[in-house]
């Protein structure tokens, strides 16, 4: 990647040129995202401002929360990691995301020297160039704060390259390096639950390049920094009541009523709309038949990966343990590709849901050096001219794959950049005018439901408190309870509906003739009604 380079008596790094150009578009990838965050695009939610309130929280040493507000298994790395940024700065969107955009930087940077290592310079700038690029889908995985996968990526990544640095007798302070990998280990889990696959090959392929040494103190480290790591959800958990750990209420969120869709339907929603989807190459609101070619395609690149790595390991078979480790990683990654696949499919949302689903395969991006490995080796092997008639076919295949791939990648991130966010920033605006009316003129204590209630709190720094309601007016999901106690003492509490919306309409009914006196503005395609008799009919 560099070398070193004396000057006036210093040392300074010289990049090699696929370094240059990898450096170039990922300046390019991280500039492109720093615009986008600073235009709130895309669009914040309720989700995401109940990690921007945590964050407010934390810096203001009022909560120490392990887990997302009303969950039990989401770890709320992300808000402690916001949290010095909206002390400091008072809470606004982009300042929350700004720790979202460094783990994208560090993500470019860790899967660069990871692909380098692992496989070709050139190919590994190619990895970085494609992932520099970025539709409404794969962007709002990397820069909304919702946990979970924009640190855990970094986090494997780093993983693997201690394990190639161990295997490859580079890394000096050994046992240093295990306690890290077991802490990794330890803060992945408990952030998100959906890089489990990626964890347990990241630990086959650390046991393989360590073998007898975790035997002794390597191994004792590895458990202590996995401890430390995951303690916050240990002492959670067991802190618990019945019912309230995090594995029981996992396993009744992932459950859903009605019948299980049949595997056919669950592996075509994952790998026709969730696999193309999750790369970058169709639009957020679904995948053209035209577009799910690379969804078919995947599980045939992964099983040639495998093929490719297994005959690298053979042939380096007898040698230095660092030669050998390249393939290893190839496998680790093409097995936690295929892993993370055959649990998302298992999943009825898969069928019923894949649209909005396809976020829990944006892990799949850890995989894609390995993925399209073969494609390249087989492209470049054409273009070298060393191989039979049917090795050029195959390799003017991979090459028009890969161009296919990339063109299309392309041409959907500039739609979206052009011509995709103006509706992301219409709702933005007019989320931001409802909350400025709201702190201004109040009412300061308002009734609404889920996807406006911690989104108007976090817009107006909790100058207005809001309780969820569900459509029917009854009690909804309340994440955080004292806003909604605070609402229930309020002698006169405000409402904030969507216009028309069947809130809105049971309201009405509900205030009967007092419902346009009770309308006191519309602002940003909500009523806001402040009636003199509180309307609660869930009491």
């Amino acid at each position: 990647m560099s070398h070193p380079e004396q000057h006036r008596g210093r040392w300074r790094p010289r990049l090699d040129r696929p370094a240059l150009v990898a450096l170039l578009f990922g300046l390019v990838g991280v500039v492109y995202r720093l615009v986008l965050t600073l235009y709130t695009v895309p669009v914040s939610n309720s989700d995401e401002a109940t990690f921007g309130l945590a964050a407010l929280h934390i810096g203001q040493g009022r909560e120490r929360p392990v887990f997302l507000y009303g969950q039990h298994y989401m770890g709320m790395l992300e808000s402690y990691l916001a949290a010095p940024l909206v002390a400091l700065a008072g809470p606004s969107w982009p300042v929350l995301r700004l720790p979202m955009l460094a783990l994208y930087a560090l993500f470019l940077y860790l899967i660069h020297r990871l692909t380098r290592r692992i496989c070709a310079p050139w190919f590994a700038t190619f990895v970085v160039g494609l992932l520099a690029l970025g539709p409404e889908r794969v962007v709002r995985d990397q820069l909304t704060v919702v946990g979970g996968r924009p640190e855990v990526k970094p986090a494997v990544l780093l993983m693997l390259l201690i394990t190639v640095g161990l295997a490859a007798g580079t890394v000096h302070r050994r046992r240093l390096a295990v306690a890290l990998f077991g802490l990794l280990v330890g803060v992945a889990a408990w952030s998100d639950w959906l890089i489990l696959p990626y964890l347990a090959v990241a630990g086959l392929a650390l046991v393989w390049a360590l073998r007898r040494e975790l035997l002794g103190w390597s191994g004792l480290l590895l458990v202590a920094g996995f401890v430390v790591g995951v303690a916050p959800m240990i002492v959670d958990n067991l802190r618990a009541g019945p019912g309230e750990d995090s594995l029981t209420v996992f396993r009744e969120v992932s459950t859903t009523a009605g019948p299980l869709p049949s595997w056919s339907e669950r592996i075509s929603g994952g790998l026709l709309e969730g696999v193309p989807l999750a790369h970058g190459l169709c639009p957020v609101d679904g995948c053209g038949r035209w577009q799910q070619w690379f969804g078919l395609l995947y599980p045939l690149l992964l099983v040639a990966a495998a093929a490719l790595a297994v005959l690298a390991y053979r042939r380096a078979a007898g040698g230095p343990r660092g030669e050998r480790v390249g393939p290893v990683v190839q496998l680790a990654l093409v097995a936690g590709a295929a892993l993370t696949l055959l649990s998302y499919v298992r999943s009825p949302l898969a069928a019923t849901s894949p649209l909005d689903n396809a976020r829990y395969l944006s892990v799949l991006q850890l995989s894609l050096p390995a993925v399209l490995w073969p494609l390249w080796v087989a492209a470049l092997t054409s273009w070298r001219g060393t191989v039979s008639v049917l090795g050029r076919l195959t390799g003017a295949l991979a090459t028009a794959v890969l161009v296919a791939l990339t063109a299309i990648t392309l041409v959907i991130t500039v739609l979206f950049a052009t011509t995709g966010t103006a509706a992301s920033r219409t709702e933005e605006r007019q989320a931001r005018d409802l909350a400025a009316a709201l702190r201004a003129d109040g009412p300061h204590e308002v009734y609404g439901d889920y996807w406006t209630c911690n989104r108007l709190i976090f817009n107006t720094d909790e100058r207005v408190v809001c309780g969820v309601l569900d459509a029917d007016l009854s009690p909804g999901q309340n994440r955080y309870r004292p806003y909604w106690r605070q609402v229930g003492r309020a002698e006169r509490p405000g409402y904030v509906v969507e216009v028309d919306s069947p809130m809105d309409r049971r309201l009405r009914r509900l205030l009967a003739d007092s419902a346009d006196a009770a309308l006191v503005r519309e602002v940003g395609g909500y009523r806001v009604y402040h009636p003199d008799t509180p309307v609660r009919p869930w009491r």
